[in-house]
């Protein structure tokens, strides 16, 4: 029978005993050092919280591609890691710590999924409002270039868009971002894509 681990034994030497014992036992120690390092971090010790990036950001990467994901890979995971910081004051050691960071990274890729989402319906709008315009005998618009449309909104406009297709908001949420009445908030919308589909007209 393996001896228990002394309670005020360094980080080290708890990975040095690790090391010496079966898989199981291995993943159970491992998870103890996890959640020793989130009650570290609650105290705002940063050096905890970089060796958990250190420990589990090759394996969120790895879901992160498996997923699908290409390009947006480390944003992705640099994400998940801002989420898991947030949490530092809320965290309990109720489950294991590894199934909590992955839920973590579910709602991050879910998150992506959506706002992507919300590009392509406000690329799909305003394509199909270009398109309504054109005569039979002209040329269909030519690619449109969304980002180049934004540009040409006023700040303030542009300011709804990006942060509600773009990131996700909702309109409450941008109402409180931007300290506005909800009411301008959807009035800022609509203007916002009524001036895009003119954008796109010309």
């Amino acid at each position: 029978m393996n001896s228990p681990i002394p309670i005020a034994a360094s980080l080290d030497e708890v990975l040095a005993m690790a090391d010496s014992m079966e898989d199981a036992q291995q993943s159970q120690i491992r998870e103890c050092i996890d959640a020793r390092c989130m009650a570290r971090v609650a105290t705002g010790d940063q050096s905890a919280f970089e060796e958990l990036v250190i420990r589990h950001q090759n394996k969120l990467l790895n879901f992160f591609a498996r997923m699908g994901a290409q390009s947006e890979c480390e944003d992705l995971v640099q994400n998940t890691f801002i989420q898991l910081y947030q949490y530092r004051d809320r965290y309990q050691a109720t489950a294991k710590f590894t199934t909590f960071l992955h839920v973590l990274a579910y709602r991050v890729w879910a998150d992506l999924g959506r706002k992507k989402l919300r590009r392509e319906k406000l690329a799909a709008f305003l394509r199909v409002a270009a398109e309504s315009t054109e005569t039979a005998t002209q040329e269909p618009h030519p690619g449109m270039d969304v980002q180049a449309a934004l540009d040409k909104l006023s700040p303030k406009l542009r300011d709804v868009v990006v942060l509600h297709f773009y990131q996700g908001l909702l309109y409450q949420e941008i109402a409180d971002v931007l300290k506005i009445p909800l009411g301008t908030v959807k009035s800022r919308i609509n203007l916002a894509i009524n001036a895009l589909r003119d954008i796109f007209h010309e």
